[in-house]
């Protein structure tokens, strides 16, 4: 559905050249939900509006759904549905009336785009909201709406940018269960950012991980959890010479181990199955822990791991790594702002 070789992108800002992304290669096959993860300014953003024709690349290449982003634009819009970090429906205008114009844009009949319009606020739960002013609606109603307008035309591919950014736990459960919900039923791909590492675990079959507009990892959640960042047991003794004795002899392959004080944090594979062999090595040694924790990995884990620094820290480490593309993005729109779904129109 997705492929990209050596994908670039470079602004000039204040007479300096930013690398917003840096020769991306990136394949995402038919039905593939995959989430590209990375700070801000690494260049997520700027990668989808790339994919979705609202700028060109610097250089590379680039097709969708067969189509190539720079010389076949027409095509690859029809193909897919965009739904980017801003409302994109108009504050006065009623819901289901956005809809129909949305898919009348398309090229729908009036009355294949009143039917499209009918399923998509019953799949996403709006039929109570639907015939109020888009004004009146709560955040998350606000995002189901947008998502059904990049879904009025059922398009194979469907980019998400942001899509929870603002909405409080509970929505954003019901906006996770939602897009998992439509991509079962209909085998939309869907391609999302996010800084939600929960959510993208739980969404995603492959996680992308964009550091500095470069690629840094690629692999389904449970692989990159268990060999980048393995599970993590941190044992407490009664005294920090018990910690570094226990340290020493719970050694091995793949074993990274750090003392602090009394506490001893291990990472490593498989950690459930192995705990039990290292407190009878302990106990035989003499050396008698006072707690244990075992936790599994999380995706911050893995950003940590490959980077150094943890992705809820945000923002970009390199000096060129501001992306103005990302920076508009995340500015609050403005009446004049003109959305995704009205370039698409």
């Amino acid at each position: 559905m997705i492929r990209t070789s050596g994908l670039t992108k470079h602004y000039t800002a204040k007479k300096e050249t930013v690398e917003a992304v840096r020769g991306l290669d990136i394949t995402v096959e038919r039905g593939e939900l995959v989430a590209l993860l990375g700070p801000n300014g690494a260049g997520k953003s700027t990668t989808l509006r790339m994919l979705t024709t609202l700028i060109p690349p610097t250089s590379g290449t680039a097709e969708v759904a067969g189509h190539d982003v720079t010389r076949q634009q027409r095509a690859v819009r029809r193909c897919i549905g965009y739904v980017g970090q801003g409302n994109g429906a108009g504050h006065s205008q009623r819901g289901r009336d956005e809809l129909v114009s949305q898919g009348r844009s398309y090229g729908l009949s009036r009355r294949d785009a009143r039917r499209r319009a009918d399923e998509l606020v019953g799949s996403l739960d709006l039929d109570a909201v639907a015939d109020r002013t888009v004004s009146s609606l709560s955040g998350g109603q606000r995002r189901r709406l947008d998502i059904a307008m990049g879904l009025i035309h059922a398009p194979e591919l469907l980019f998400l940018d942001e899509p929870s950014t603002g909405l409080d736990p509970q929505n954003r459960a019901n906006l996770q269960e939602h897009i998992t919900a439509l991509r079962d039923a209909h085998g939309t791909t869907v391609v999302l950012t996010t800084h939600y590492l929960d959510e993208a675990d739980a969404l995603a079959d492959r996680v992308v991980v964009i550091d500095h507009g470069r690629v840094i990892a690629d692999d389904s959640p449970r692989r990159l959890k268990a060999n980048l960042a393995g599970d993590r047991v941190v044992i407490g003794f009664a005294s920090a010479d018990d910690a570094r004795a226990a340290a020493g002899r719970l050694v091995g392959p793949g074993v990274r181990s750090q003392v602090t004080g009394t506490t001893l944090d291990l990472r490593l594979a498989d950690g459930p199955a192995l705990v039990p062999g290292m407190l009878r090595d302990l106990d035989a040694a003499d050396v008698r822990p006072r707690s244990v924790r075992v936790s599994e990995p999380t995706l911050d884990d893995v950003f940590l791991a490959l980077t150094g620094r943890s992705l809820r820290e945000g923002g970009s480490s390199d000096p060129a790594g501001t992306d103005p593309s990302e920076a508009a993005a995340s500015a609050p729109a403005s009446p004049s702002d003109t959305t995704a779904q009205e370039v698409f129109a």
